[in-house]
């Protein structure tokens, strides 16, 4: 079947069938688009590198090129099918926030890596498709991808009609809430496509409202330099001070935007086993968190997305943690003691958010002794500057 072609009876057949198997593999919802669907999407990109909003992500900036456009990045293809998978949490994301000795992990990071699940599930998926197009007479090659990919899976998913991108900038359906992994097959059939979703947020605001950081600087646009889910995932230095505070108890990523739409009143709760939430990951101890060493850092999240930030920049998330689990004075033993021990750490990086985290937790003479015994020692100009700023 060549582009010229258009869609036809059999390609019609082919998607239903698409669904059914699509169903059975776990996901939630299937749509069908066009590589020329998101016309806007490029300008879009290009406003946001161009205002800084992709912050340190300058893979976005490279990739713009392959993200505006789908036949750049695969020139054969026809049609592409977009899947969303739910993963909608069996209690409130959001209610770890209150327990401030625990850490906060986002949704999705609570189990297995996603995209080890997600694309499997693509290939079987992919692959059926390939067989039935042949037992038509139908030549059909397709790939998949799942986040990691120059692909601009959310402007796709709205055109194929999953849902639309609310003004946290995220999917939303109203079926299913804020809670979908997206996947993409690209295939070089001629499907038919389905209607995009219409844009249902109203005068509704509460995801920007919600957000700790105003990472929001208007409606549907994201300021990844304000972003905590960026901050403590893709930001390899030390968190800004700005942001330290508001981070609260969140160690890996952040749900506040997600977890208060009004849609998810429709979601469902993730039922793929393999997608459970650990219990170990629900809200784990700050103070356990910080005494991992590389070694036992890999272990405890083999499997895990946490694991490809690296145990460093996964324990400095946990000592601006500790330094808000009882600002004011009102911290616990371990607490302090933890903090106290990352002070050594071999890591300028965990070092200096130790640092902040002592000056939050101790007292003035207590700080101004710690100060004076290791400061003066500390070899890092970044550790100094965190001392420095304690008695600026």
């Amino acid at each position: 079947m060549t582009a010229a072609a258009g869609p036809k009876p059999d390609a019609a057949r082919l998607v239903a069938d698409l669904r059914r198997d699509a169903a059975r593999l776990g996901f939630a919802t299937l749509g069908v688009t066009r590589p020329d669907a998101i016309p806007e999407a490029p300008a879009r990109l290009a406003r946001a590198v161009a205002d800084g909003h992709h912050a340190g992500m300058e893979w976005l900036a490279e990739t713009a090129g392959r993200r505006a456009d789908p036949r750049v990045l695969w020139p054969e293809v026809r049609s592409i099918v977009m899947l969303g998978f739910d993963y909608g949490p069996a209690e409130d994301p959001l209610a770890v926030l209150a327990e401030p000795e625990a850490g906060g992990i986002s949704v999705y990071a609570r189990h297995r890596d996603y995209h080890e699940v997600i694309k499997g599930r693509l290939k079987e998926l992919s692959d059926r498709l390939r067989a039935r197009a042949r037992a038509m007479g139908l030549k059909a090659e397709a790939r998949v991808f799942v986040d990691t990919a120059p692909v601009m899976e959310k402007p796709l998913a709205a055109a194929a009609g999953l849902g639309w991108q609310g003004k946290h900038t995220n999917l939303v359906s109203r079926r299913h809430g804020s809670w979908l992994f997206l996947g993409a097959i690209f295939t070089t059939l001629d499907l038919p496509p389905d209607a995009p979703e219409a844009d249902h947020c109203g005068s509704c605001r509460r995801c920007l409202d919600a957000c700790p950081t105003d990472a929001f600087p208007a409606p549907y646009r994201l300021d990844a330099r304000r972003c905590i889910s960026y901050l403590t995932i893709e930001h390899a230095g030390p968190i800004p001070r700005a942001f330290r505070a508001a981070m609260g108890n969140r160690i890996y990523g952040c749900d506040d935007c997600l977890a208060v739409c009004p849609w998810n009143k429709y979601a469902q709760v993730g039922r793929e086993a393999k997608l459970a939430a650990r219990a170990d990951l629900r809200r784990p101890s700050l103070v356990m968190l910080a005494g991992l060493d590389d070694r036992a850092f890999r272990a405890f999240f083999a499997g895990s997305p946490i694991k490809r930030i690296g145990r460093d920049r996964f324990v400095r998330n946990v000592a601006v943690a500790l330094g808000n689990a009882g600002a004011g004075g009102g911290a616990s033993h371990s607490v302090r003691a933890a903090a106290l021990r990352l002070l050594d750490d071999a890591s300028p990086l965990v070092r200096g958010a130790a640092v902040w985290a002592v000056g939050r937790l101790m007292d003035r003479a207590t700080v101004e002794a710690l100060a004076e015994a290791r400061a003066g020692a500390e070899s890092d100009p970044e550790v100094r500057a965190e001392w420095e700023e304690l008695f600026g």
